[in-house]
Formats: C-alpha cells, sequence, structure tokens
C-alpha cells in the first residue's frame, strides 16, 4: 500500500502560506519573495514533497508503472538487465519507464523525483548509494524499492545480483594459481562496484604476498580506454604479467593492444574480464571472465517487485544468484 504523500497543503500549513503561493513558488520560485522562498523550498525538502503529475484521480490509484534507474543506457549490462525485467512488467501489464543517471547520484536525484512525480508503483535502483534527499523522497513514496547488481551491502529493502569483491577475489586468485605474479587491475568509471571489485583484487593479491596495483581511468569504459592503459602498464609496469578487468570492454581493448604490440597472450601476458560478454566470448582466444547473470537478475528483480507490489510479504531480502569463472584461453 502506498504512503500518503505530502502534499502542496501541507507545506502551505507549515510555512503559513496559501497553497496557491506554495504552488506558484515551486513553479517559478522568482515570483514570491527570497525569504518566502527559502521557507517554501526547506520544508518541501524537509518532508520529502515530491511534485504529482498525475491526476488526483490517478494518484489514488495505481499507475501500473514501474521506475527503472539505469547508470548507462549503452553498457551492454543494463541492456541485458533491461531485457530480463521487461519478460515479467510487459505481460504483467506494467509500463517501465526508464531514466540514466551517468554514475552521478545529483543526477539520479533528479531522475527519480521525476519518476516519483508519476506515481510509478515501485522502482529497480542500480547502485546502494544515494543522495539525502534520494532516501527522503524513496521514504516518503513508500513503495517497493529493488536493488540490483550487488549483495555484498545491506540493501535499503531488497537486493537482486551477486557478490562483486567475491567474484574479483575468485577471478585473480585463478590467475595466481595460474602462476601470475604481477596481476594489475585496470578500473574505468569509478563506481561502487569498480570499488568493489578493487577490493576483492586486493584481498587475493595480498593473501599471496603480492603487491596490488591499480591504474584508473574515470572515462566511460571502451576498447580505446583499454588499450590506452595496456600502453600505460607497457610504459610503466613492464614486468607485468596479468590484467584483471573491470569489465569486458577494457579487457577486449587490452587485448587488442597486445596483438598490435606483438605481446603474446596467455604466454607474456594473462587477460580477464568481467561480465561474460558474447564478444568477449566470440573472439578467439576466448576472453576470461567473470560471467553475470544480468537477464535473470532483471526476471528476478522484477518478479519481486511485482509480488510486492501485489502487496505478498518480503520474503528474501538478498537474492544472490551467483556468477561462474570462465577461464577461457587468455589466462
Amino acid at each position: 500500500m502506498k504512503k500518503k504523500r505530502p502534499t502542496l497543503q501541507d507545506i502551505a500549513d507549515r510555512v503559513g502560506a496559501t497553497k496557491m503561493t506554495v504552488s506558484r513558488c515551486l513553479r517559478d520560485p522568482e515570483t514570491v519573495s527570497e525569504g518566502l522562498r527559502e521557507r517554501i523550498f526547506s520544508i518541501a525538502e524537509q518532508i520529502g514533497y515530491i511534485p504529482n503529475r498525475a491526476p488526483d484521480l490517478l494518484s489514488r490509484a495505481t499507475s501500473h508503472s514501474i521506475g527503472v534507474l539505469v547508470p548507462s543506457l549503452t553498457n551492454q549490462v543494463f541492456a541485458d538487465v533491461i531485457v530480463g525485467i521487461e519478460a515479467y512488467t510487459e505481460p504483467a501489464g506494467y509500463h517501465l519507464m526508464l531514466s540514466h543517471y551517468g554514475y552521478s547520484q545529483e543526477l539520479e536525484e533528479r531522475s527519480l523525483a521525476s519518476l516519483l512525480s508519476y506515481n510509478v508503483d515501485g522502482v529497480i535502483l542500480s547502485d546502494r548509494d544515494h543522495t539525502p534527499r534520494s532516501l527522503r523522497m524513496l521514504e516518503t513514496a513508500g513503495i517497493p524499492i529493488v536493488e540490483i547488481m550487488d549483495t555484498h551491502r545491506p540493501p535499503l529493502q531488497q537486493a537482486v545480483g551477486y557478490d562483486n569483491v567475491r567474484a574479483a577475489y575468485d577471478m585473480v586468485s585463478e590467475m595466481i594459481r595460474r602462476g601470475r605474479r604481477q596481476v594489475i587491475y585496470l578500473a574505468v568509471r569509478l563506481d561502487e562496484r569498480t570499488r568493489q571489485r578493487e577490493q576483492g583484487y586486493r584481498q587475493a593479491m595480498e593473501e599471496q604476498g603480492l603487491t596490488p596495483v591499480t591504474l584508473q581511468s574515470s572515462q566511460r569504459s571502451s576498447y580505446t580506454v583499454g588499450a590506452a592503459l595496456m600502453q600505460e602498464i607497457q610504459r610503466n609496469y613492464p614486468e607485468a604479467d596479468g590484467i584483471f578487468c573491470t569489465n569486458d570492454d577494457v579487457a577486449v581493448g587490452a587485448y587488442f593492444e597486445c596483438q598490435r604490440q606483438g605481446i603474446n597472450v596467455p604466454e607474456q601476458m594473462a587477460i580477464a574480464g568481467f561480465h561474460g560478454h558474447d564478444v568477449g566470448q566470440a573472439m578467439t582466444p576466448r576472453l576470461a571472465s567473470v560471467v553475470t547473470p544480468r537477464k535473470a537478475i532483471g526476471e528476478a528483480a522484477a518478479k519481486a517487485l511485482l509480488a510486492r507490489i501485489r502487496g505478498e510479504a518480503l520474503e528474501q531480502k538478498v537474492v544472490d544468484l551467483g556468477y561462474r569463472i570462465e577461464a577461457g584461453k587468455t589466462l
């Protein structure tokens, strides 16, 4: 059951102004005095006010729509997840309202405000970290929430995914088991999952008395970034004998650069990626990767969310769908 959302009248009562004045201020802040404007925005923030774009009649009913927030629409990972979500929401008669936030918590906050203003019945979020205002809005909305792609940390309500720390640890441990001693971690888009993978990488290296080295790029993940980081390894770490990449795009780019420089893979350089994308599994040699169940995560998230929208109790707070270590031919 949705909670009763704070209204314009609630703000007006607290500020001591008319509902019409509050509405005008929120639409066009310059039309009221600075002092009143500050009080109105302060109260709106405190009570987690969400503008309502749906008619009052609809706001008391279900909208039969679900908000989905993803950090990227070009990333194959989230394209696969969305396919999984739609496999459950479409037959159930639910419309997906998609928004992306470019790995920015502030943009996520604005996107979330917009989605919630349409009275979505539930939301699927792709990150565990949110701004204080996002958290207040979610609490105010009182709707089911599922966070995907991370089971390492406790969720707001429910999480569906896998443990990024453990997955990275297992892959790097396999590289070390096969004789690699100077494995470097290539990190891009320094989001929470990238940092968790670095944590698993460091644990695996330090357990064996090896020195972890991370090379970072804040650019969007691509083959080009992978190639550039591989060039940096050759310049600054010529003794490196393995690279663990935060995703397959970076790994494939690094492999192409090895080919260009005449570095034999895996004889001279072992390469491992993350996610098990089609491009890495189709190339020769087949790329070693942590294979993640993206479509299944989307399906499980949608199934769990729809169950709670129907009023069913939250049975499983964390749904861990695991991963598979694919050694391929590049280790």
